[in-house]
């Protein structure tokens, strides 16, 4: 008989919520300093581009390569060494003289942050149960949405773009430190008895007898996770998931407006309204997983996602349409979090750190690839094409989930 889970260690919590809006950050202040940076770097608007491109290649490099290396370093110094390359790049964008430089502390800043992402995720599939794993996503959100508060208020009060990047950078480094002083914490076994990756620097002692190393347990090799059909049908399912939760919210104002006739304030209301509903619905349905199990949550946020995509490919009124995007925001919300608190379930533990490493690296990549696809159809066809383009998406995510759920069950 089973045990039921420990409440994770507080102190533990609240810094992987802090790292969570720590990754949020960044991206909220570059839309807004943007003008201001490429002024004062002489370079034109497009120029961005080459910024968030060196970043996301770099993310996607590193959150990849952190699965793999997440059981040699250890989760505290893996979080540790990675939040310091944050801290780090944004000090650089502060002190960037050009555009080459901060292109080049953008690749830092995309290592650091992939790997703090990919760790973190591994940590708290094993260590948080599913109300504390949504609750973390949604603290990414609540970053996301304080970046540009303190851009616009550095703005707003006279100071150079650069102050903006370095409060984060200080608030980056503090966090560094912190985790650094809590990295034995972080080798406690998780609340579920789920095991975690050895720490190659702390001893290893065997309960009632001398403190001696204790032999790791054998690993299961790279190749035999690579082998594993879930794992790929696992990273599909992410980058498809990623890639419905960004073109939604990146092309909804084009469709409310110029699909649906809605005034462009009232369409840019909605859109916050959606990425609100991501953020309520994490808060919300992390408790309700608890009570109702994140199995059939996760069923039921994912035909709740395909609903929500009819209701927007329908040839309604405008507030039909609205209604389509709060119930996608809603019904996707505790997707992310309770597919990476599954993950050992449809690989096996052995393989579970690994599996999310490359489940993170693919949900950038669908993050980066599968928006823009979608803009290009929307300019080539009609925007109207949204909808549609989302049912085919939810429909592929709910299928991938199908198929890798039972490949799973079935090598387990």
């Amino acid at each position: 008989m089973s045990r039921a889970p420990a409440a994770p260690r507080p102190a533990l919590l609240l810094l992987a919520y802090l790292a969570f809006v720590s990754l949020g950050l960044p991206d909220g202040l570059i839309g807004v300093g943007w003008p201001s940076i490429r002024r004062d770097l002489g370079v034109p608007t497009e120029a961005v581009g080459v910024v968030l491109t060196a970043g996301t290649v770099a993310y996607l490099t590193s959150s990849v390569l952190a699965g793999f290396t997440l059981a040699r370093l250890g989760v505290g110094w893996l979080l540790a060494g990675s939040t310091l390359l944050a801290g780090v790049a944004l000090t650089g964008y502060a002190s960037t003289p050009a555009l080459a430089v901060m292109v080049g502390f953008a690749l830092v800043l995309g290592l650091g942050s992939g790997a703090i992402d990919a760790g973190l995720n591994a940590y708290a599939a094993g260590a948080f149960g599913p109300r504390h794993m949504n609750w973390m996503h949604a603290f990414f959100g609540l970053g996301v949405a304080i970046g540009p508060l303190i851009m616009t208020a550095v703005l707003g009060v006279g100071l150079s773009w650069r102050w903006g990047y370095a409060v984060v950078a200080a608030a980056q480094l503090a966090l560094a430190t912190a985790f650094a002083l809590t990295v034995r914490l972080w080798r406690a076994a998780p609340p579920d008895g789920a095991t975690l990756p050895p720490d190659p620097i702390a001893p290893q002692v065997v309960p009632g007898g001398p403190a001696e190393a204790a032999p790791a347990a054998p690993r299961s090799s790279i190749g035999a996770t690579l082998r594993l059909p879930a794992v790929w049908l696992g990273g599909a399912a992410f980058a498809v998931y990623v890639a419905i939760e960004v073109s939604t919210g990146l092309w909804a104002f084009l469709l409310l407006t110029e699909g649906r006739g809605l005034a462009a304030a009232v369409a840019g209301l909605c859109v916050s309204g959606y990425w609100g509903s991501l953020f309520v619905g994490r808060v919300v349905q992390g408790v309700v997983a608890e009570r109702l199990g994140t199995a059939r949550v996760l069923r039921g946020s994912l035909l709740g996602m395909a609903g929500g995509a009819v209701l927007v490919a329908l040839p309604a009124p405008g507030w039909v349409t609205v209604a389509g995007l709060l119930v996608v925001g809603f019904a996707a919300a505790p997707v992310f979090p309770l597919l990476t608190l599954t993950t050992a379930e449809r690989v096996g533990r052995d393989h579970a750190d690994r599996t999310i490493g490359l489940q993170i690296g693919a949900a950038g990549l669908g993050a980066a690839l599968v928006p823009a696809a979608v803009g290009v159809l929307l300019a080539r066809v009609s925007v109207a094409a949204l909808g549609p383009t989302l049912v085919v998406l939810a429909v592929t995510l709910v299928a991938l989930h199908a198929v890798g759920d039972r490949r799973g069950q079935a090598a387990s």
